[in-house]
């Protein structure tokens, strides 16, 4: 039996359980992205604090595959990259870990709720992690000035979030495909 027409326009998300293989495979490999991105933004002065990239990734797995996948991706990226190449300082990992967690939570709701990508709801789920991110990151540290820092300087790596996650995450969910 076919579906309504709005059945058939929604994207295509997933939500994967922990005992699955599949959700530790897609993890890893979003682990990788996370962890081969900030290399190549590091390459420029201040490239983390411009373009953010440690939460990409974890936007695109929490999004299109749910908040298991996202959650791994984002307990072990900032913690694989701080190991692997001394970033981000051990001292700030709650921070980041904090952050890309609730990204994570933020953009599984955003799948589950609206069942399709849109600019609008990748800046809800941006700002949504960024504001809370950044009152946790206040209170943790005890400074306004570190949690505004992704405000003053992380502009470019949120649109980049937003825009290129709208495009990728457009292509994973078939949400582009014509029929």
């Amino acid at each position: 039996m076919k579906g309504t027409n709005a059945q058939e326009a929604s994207a295509r998300f997933y939500s994967l359980d922990f005992t699955q293989v599949k959700t530790y495979l897609l993890a890893f490999l979003f682990v990788a992205g996370n962890v081969v991105l900030p290399q190549l933004c590091h390459l420029m002065p201040q490239g983390g604090m411009i373009w953010l990239p440690i939460y990409f990734f974890t936007l695109i797995g929490a999004y299109q595959f749910g908040w298991k996948v996202g959650l791994l991706v984002a307990a072990a990226s900032p913690v694989a990259n701080s190991l692997l190449f001394g970033m981000p300082d051990p001292a700030l990992l709650p921070v980041i870990l904090v952050k890309s967690s609730l990204l994570a939570f933020a953009a599984a709701f955003a799948a589950k709720r609206y069942r399709k990508v849109t600019v609008p709801v990748l800046l809800l789920v941006v700002l949504a992690y960024q504001i809370s991110g950044g009152l946790f990151e206040w209170a943790f540290s005890g400074s306004l000035d570190a949690a505004l820092q992704d405000f003053r300087l992380g502009v470019p790596g949120m649109a980049f979030q937003i825009l290129a996650g709208y495009v990728l995450l457009g292509l994973l969910s078939g949400q582009f495909n014509k029929k």
